[in-house]
């Protein structure tokens, strides 16, 4: 145990100090230009996003088309006090938010328990069901125990890394009384590779064949969704293509990257290329030699650029290959876009390193014009960062407190409805009664006429 705490220790003090390398050569290289940024930033977020910002409390925007729903949803994010207490020192610094989200380990680990599901194609899928560790000092809203508790599907980057984000969004949502699951694609997260085939980017077969499964096994839970970072494009890729037989009730996109294809040809910063890159290299190296019959695996792992990676991964020049843009008009998770039938929230922020410029890559006018689609936009915040004080993320408070308004929206929309039918219902029963009471008053007042009646007798 002794050595298993100093391993924890060395490599906790390792990550301490490239965060602090990090974030000294970040601050020396924003500290010149930090006006000339804020002010390229500021006049540009006036053009693309004027006339669509809505206060909200700490500067937070919600961006979105005007419908009930939309009106319900700003009420009730208004009423989150700790919105307004993101006063951190690191809020201005978008790279220490995320490399501490992706790289520092969890408070707890995990306690999972693991289904393997084979595809119709012999390919196999896994979903970890989180069942632990249970809360200690916090108090529970409810209990796993219940008959039906709430599901929420958690959705990994497309590189399959479990970020401390999503980590401690599976405990936060475990201590409120959901049954979280999390979706490992194939031969990521120790998930076996048993057919020399990748899950393409925003291919959402297997997604399909999961929530079949889930829904199976819990048939009468609400089932919620959540995606992290690019891990985003599958799940609009899901939500798209299944329109309203998804199955999910409400879905929320942490730090989501819409214009997927752009986003790889344009590359990122060096360390962020070099890092993704060489984890999904570490990944694959399991299976070189399976692979290396079907790719050309030393290219491969040759490859210095994400578009190279993913070109030989899902293009390899062969005579079944395909092209670089039919890939992408298969896999481009805005595809089906307007078939999607559930409300999506999308949690973004301006300053977010990987994704890149707001004005360039959120597409603000699906927002304007879709009544299902809604942006909470930040300044700050980073990839998938969001850091208060304490190093806990506001987005995970965000996220499900997102889900309980949902749910609570349906209800009053429900019973609404219900009374709405009911007085309808009664309205007409009572204009029937009336009018049938206008039509039968009998003309003569001779009670012997009036209650002379004939009987008839049929065989």
């Amino acid at each position: 145990m002794g050595s298993v705490l100093n391993l924890s220790s060395t490599a906790l003090l390792c990550v301490t100090i490239l965060l602090i390398l990090l974030a000294t050569l970040f601050w020396t290289k924003r500290k010149g230009d930090d006006s000339i940024v804020e002010d390229e930033e500021e006049e540009a977020h006036g053009d693309v996003f004027r006339g669509t910002w809505e206060s909200l409390p700490g500067g937070y925007q919600l961006i979105c088309k005007p419908s009930a729903l939309a009106n319900w949803l700003r009420r009730d994010i208004q009423r989150l006090s700790y919105l307004d207490s993101n006063h951190c020192w690191w809020k201005n610094w978008p790279h220490l938010q995320t490399v501490i989200q992706h790289l520092l380990p969890a408070d707890r680990i995990l306690e999972l328990a693991r289904d393997h599901l084979q595809m119709t194609d012999g390919g196999i899928v896994a979903l970890d069901w989180v069942v632990g560790p249970r809360p200690s000092s916090r108090p529970r809203r409810s209990t796993n125990t219940v008959v039906n508790p709430p599901l929420l599907l958690l959705i990994p980057n497309s590189f399959g890394k479990m970020t401390r984000n999503l980590q401690k969004l599976s405990l936060q949502a475990l201590e409120e009384g959901y049954y979280p699951v999390i979706f490992n694609r194939r031969g990521q997260n120790d998930c076996p590779l048993t057919s020399p085939k990748f899950q393409a980017f925003g291919d959402p077969a297997d997604l399909k064949e999961a929530v079949t499964y889930i829904r199976f096994k819990h048939p009468s839970s609400l089932l919620f969704a959540v995606s992290e970072g690019l891990g985003s494009g599958l799940l609009l890729s899901y939500l798209g293509e299944c329109g309203s037989s998804s199955y999910i009730t409400a879905a929320c996109s942490i730090s989501p990257v819409f214009r997927c294809q752009e986003w790889f040809e344009t590359g990122l910063t060096c360390f962020y290329e070099w890092a993704l890159l060489l984890y999904q290299k570490v990944i694959l190296s399991r299976y070189s030699t399976a692979l290396a019959e079907v790719l050309p695996t030393d290219k491969l792992f040759r490859s210095s650029s994400l578009q190279e990676f993913q070109k030989l991964l899902f293009c390899p020049t062969s005579s079944e290959s395909i092209s670089w843009e039919s890939y992408w008009e298969r896999n481009d998770p805005l595809r089906d876009v307007d078939e999607v039938a559930v409300p999506v929230l999308c949690i973004c922020s301006t300053d977010d390193p990987i994704r890149g410029l707001p004005e360039a890559t959120l597409p603000i006018e699906l927002f304007r014009t879709n009544p299902y689609f809604f942006l909470l936009l930040t300044h700050h915040g980073g990839h998938c960062g969001f850091l208060t004080g304490s190093l806990e993320s506001w987005s995970h408070e965000v996220t499900l407190h997102y889900f309980r308004s949902i749910t609570d929206f349906f209800c009053v929309e429900e019973k609404t409805r219900g009374q709405s039918r009911r007085q309808s219902s009664n309205m007409i029963g009572r204009l029937r009664r009336a009018t049938l009471q206008r039509r039968e008053r009998p003309r003569h007042t001779d009670p012997e006429e009036i209650f002379s009646w004939k009987r008839s007798y049929t065989r």
